[in-house]
């Protein structure tokens, strides 16, 4: 072994060690300037030495853009589900069940949390990773190897343990933690993309993206509660959890419960205790600790009937209303937002609720300093669901929306047909010019480094940006003259701007902020109009003749349009250098022969990868949808297809092609 390859091998181990200290034990030893430094010693030395290059590194945890599709992995055990109980009682009853499914032989329970994320199996050979495979229908599972890797509390490597088995098992949930599942829902509402609903939707979500490297961006996190395999060493459930958590796996809360009391106990405690937990849980689960026991109760077609699983029932508090304020988004819009006594609600401190519009004011009959009813359950933005009127104050007043912009004064007008009150003054009005640069500089529209809500807040003010084009009269001298802003934060921003005049031109539609024109509206104005004259001088009628436009977007386009400072920041923009057309490779091979067609990919392809055949399904004018329904024009199949698709694809007569005659169809 040479002195490089020595030094690669410690590093990997010195980097695997304060990974398991940060993300797993929660107690880092470095600071994050010592860790970034090794990781990129690490990093140039596997550039220079290619021939000691390893899968499991650390370093390739950050993921890749050009992860392939999914295969389909069989189970060496069935992942079953677990019987549900809502009550102690259930609980009870599970445990008499299993008192006779054992002739009355004495059982130790142990009680564990149920944490609400997505189900993996993850097999390890000789200490290393080898393969980790959704739950998929239970039978068999997406291999999402590639994505898992990047999870920095997933060991990759177990080294130094006398008891670890050849080949292994282990079984637990991935999970997106409270605070990076809120930051990915602000991005996705910044960017007007729909919300995950939850946690658990949001990490089985992420750990099926094609993109691993937004995966580890997105911050994943795993804990692990079943070990499988051949002739392991341990006789309870519990030595084999404590077993993993010896290996380097992150584990939950657990207890040994010798009587029903305690199982009590352990429902009460965690009922509490669970919502200061920065992950998302739904309940408990019960389980006999005895493995022998376990193989002698054995299981029911699709159960254990050694475990049960726990319900919670879903959360709801009651806290004092302070106040309604009032604020102005990007497109002018008043939305009032309930500011709360703090309450811990799912495992967050809830201060603010939005109630909205004004409509939803009147209906629940709110009154100044009323006691507030606010829900999650397992929606993740907290909703007021209704008003104790019987903790009212007496005298207190009614809630009432305003009638002028809390901003800048100007009166509010009603939008036609809707709930919405609107601010008309766009160009004067400082929270709408700064939300529409806060869009424009965003992940999805220009990616424009280094601009946030507090940097375009103070561009704004300061003079220099007062619409989206100002941004590129931007220098370094400006920039360093205000006030806490460094040579290197200006950098930042101007590498930023320079290299955005390489977006795309559908990304430019969609930073532009108009109204309705979310992102993938921008692909098809981009698709069909092919550069920006054309789509400012397109009347309504031809506008709305283009597939999921419709007249609502169409005029809004054209009003848009029709104002002469939106047209002449596009021309700044366009004179700044900006794309304003599709390029020639966009263009080469579009064709209209899927035109209107709605499609969804299923299992995993031989010629081309899912993301190739999504964008040749773009370039031929379809559109790639997520899930079956009435409307899905067609299915495009490729080997294991999930089972549960196929059931309803054939249930709504849809057409399943394979990929030759996809290819073919597109080829003619």
């Amino acid at each position: 072994m040479d002195l490089f390859e020595q030094r690669i091998k410690e590093l990997r181990e010195i980097i695997n060690r304060h990974n398991h200290n940060y993300y797993v034990l929660n107690s880092p030893t470095v600071s994050d300037q010592e860790f970034d430094a090794l990781l990129r010693e690490l990093q140039d030395l596997e550039r220079d030495y290619p021939q000691y290059q390893d899968p499991l590194s650390p370093t390739q945890r950050v993921g890749s853009d050009i992860s392939k599709g999914f295969e389909h992995v069989r189970h060496e055990r069935p992942m079953m589900s677990l019987s549900n109980s809502y009550s102690i009682e259930e609980v009870q009853d599970f445990l008499r069940r299993a008192q006779e499914g054992l002739g009355g032989e004495p059982s130790e329970i142990v009680g564990e949390m149920k944490y609400d994320g997505t189900s993996i199996s993850v097999t390890y050979e000789h200490g290393r990773l080898v393969r980790a495979v959704t739950r998929g229908d239970g039978v068999q599972g997406d291999d999402v190897t590639v994505n898992v890797i990047t999870i920095k509390s997933v060991p990759l490597e177990i080294t130094g343990m006398d008891d670890l088995p050849d080949k292994f098992e282990v079984r637990g949930e991935i999970l997106l933690p409270w605070k990076s599942f809120e930051k990915l829902n602000e991005e996705r509402q910044f960017n007007e993309e729909p919300l995950f609903a939850n946690p658990r939707n949001a990490a089985a979500g992420t750990l099926k993206l094609q993109n691993s490297a937004e995966v580890s961006r997105r911050g994943l996190d795993a804990i692990f509660y079943f070990l499988l395999g051949d002739n392991l060493p341990f006789e309870s459930h519990y030595e084999s959890i404590m077993a993993l958590k010896r290996w380097g796996f992150k584990t939950g809360e657990m207890a040994i419960l010798p009587s029903i009391d305690a199982v009590k106990d352990f429902i009460g405690h965690w009922d509490v205790e669970r919502k200061k937990l920065p992950i998302a849980t739904d309940g408990l689960v019960f389980k006999i600790n005895s493995l022998r026991q376990q193989l002698n109760l054995g299981a029911t077609a699709k159960s254990p009937r050694w475990a049960i699983a726990y319900k919670f029932a879903p959360e709801r508090e009651c806290t004092r209303l302070q106040f309604v304020s009032f604020e102005v988004g990007r497109s002018g819009v008043i939305t009032p937002v309930a500011n709360l006594d703090p309450v811990l609600l799912s495992g967050t401190i809830v201060k603010r609720a939005s109630l909205h519009n004004a409509d939803i004011i009147e209906q629940l009959d709110i009154h100044e300093g009323d006691m507030l009813y606010v829900e999650k359950g397992g929606e993740i933005i907290p909703k007021i669901v209704g008003v104790d009127e019987k903790q009212r104050r007496p005298g207190c007043q009614r809630i009432a929306f305003v009638t002028h912009c809390p901003s800048c004064g100007t009166p509010l007008k009603r939008i036609e047909g809707e709930a919405a009150w609107v601010c008309t003054n766009k160009w004067g009005c400082s929270p709408q010019i700064c939300g529409r640069i806060e869009h424009f500089v965003g992940r999805h529209a220009m990616n424009i480094d280094g601009i946030g809500e507090e940097v375009a807040i103070t561009l704004n003010k300061s003079g220099l940006v007062n619409d989206v084009a100002d941004l590129y009269d931007l220098t370094q001298e400006k920039l360093v003259a205000l006030d806490r802003f460094q040579e290197r934060s200006a950098q930042r921003i101007l590498r930023g701007l320079e290299a955005s005049r390489e977006v795309p031109y559908a990304r430019v539609i969609f930073a532009l902020s108009i109204p309705f024109v979310g992102e993938t509206t921008g692909k098809v104005l981009a698709r069909h109009t092919r550069d920006i004259d054309t789509l400012m001088t397109m009347p309504a009628e031809q506008l709305a003749a283009i597939p999921e436009i419709g007249p609502k977007i169409a005029q809004s386009i054209v009003d848009f349009f029709a104002e002469g400072r939106n047209r002449s920041i596009v021309e700044r923009l366009r004179a700044a250098g900006l794309q304003m057309a599709l390029t020639e490779e966009e263009t080469a091979g579009q064709t209209d022969k899927l035109m209107g067609k709605k499609v969804v990919i299923s299992g995993v392809f031989a010629k081309h990868s899912r993301e190739e055949y999504k964008a040749m399904i773009e370039q031929n004018g379809g559109k790639n949808v997520s899930s079956i329904s009435g409307a899905t024009s067609f299915i495009l199949a490729g080997e294991n297809m999930g089972p549960a698709k196929l059931e309803k694809a054939n249930k709504l007569g849809i057409d399943i092609i394979n990929e030759d005659q996809f290819l073919s169809m597109i080829n003619e």
